[in-house]
């Protein structure tokens, strides 16, 4: 992650989205103390990571609102277009092609991939869904970035060297298996099984009065 700690990072886009729930008025500044109390955070965590983005506040001012957000979108590169590819047209993939708000973050779907002979040739949310064959080629083609993979476990290696063959230097992996990529290529897993497993546990615990 460079010079940044992968748990700065994750923080990030939570200061992005408070501070966009904010009342819009120009000029406006808001103090570190003030996050922090609003998302549970301590303040010298606060400072520490906005001032891995490059934003100082000042003292008795705080943070300029509408400069930070800015500073926060640059720096996680929203303001730059990344074009992805979705491989898998499952529930799990019909989900993500039809989710609009990954455009605020950056993210364009460009294209859709599945072996399902009945899928392929489909038009879902004006991205073509194209066959596996088609792949590689068609992320070189174009410039894609980022692939996304929501496909059985047994079916996410190949599909991850197929992204790779392609040029694609990013994966975001659904997928419950660990993937193997060469030096250069960020494997980035959502394991929501993990997820789960801690709201299991917490429905286990006693009530706290």
């Amino acid at each position: 992650m460079g010079s940044i700690s992968k748990h700065t990072l994750q923080r990030l886009p939570t200061y992005l989205a408070y501070l966009k729930s904010l009342p819009c008025a120009d000029n406006a500044c808001i103090s570190a103390a003030a996050i922090a109390a609003a998302l549970e955070l301590g303040e010298v965590q606060v400072r520490k990571d906005l001032s891995a983005v490059g934003s100082a506040g000042k003292p008795r001012i705080g943070y300029p609102v509408n400069d930070l957000i800015q500073h926060l979108e640059y720096f996680l590169g929203y303001s730059t277009r990344n074009r992805a590819v979705l491989v898998g047209v499952g529930n799990l993939g019909l989900a993500l092609l039809s989710y609009g708000g990954f455009a605020d973050y950056g993210l364009d779907i460009v294209g859709a991939f599945d072996s399902n002979p009945a899928l392929i040739g489909l038009q879902i949310d004006g991205r073509p869904v194209l066959s596996m064959d088609e792949l590689p080629t068609f992320c070189q083609r174009e410039n894609v970035q980022i692939g996304i993979l929501a496909v059985p476990s047994a079916a996410a290696q190949p599909c991850c060297d197929a992204l790779i063959a392609g040029g694609v230097r990013a994966v975001w992996n659904f997928a419950p298996v660990h993937l193997k990529a060469p030096d250069g290529v960020l494997i980035q897993r959502e394991n929501m099984a993990s997820s789960l497993a801690l709201l299991s546990y917490h429905l286990k615990q006693p009530e706290r009065n």
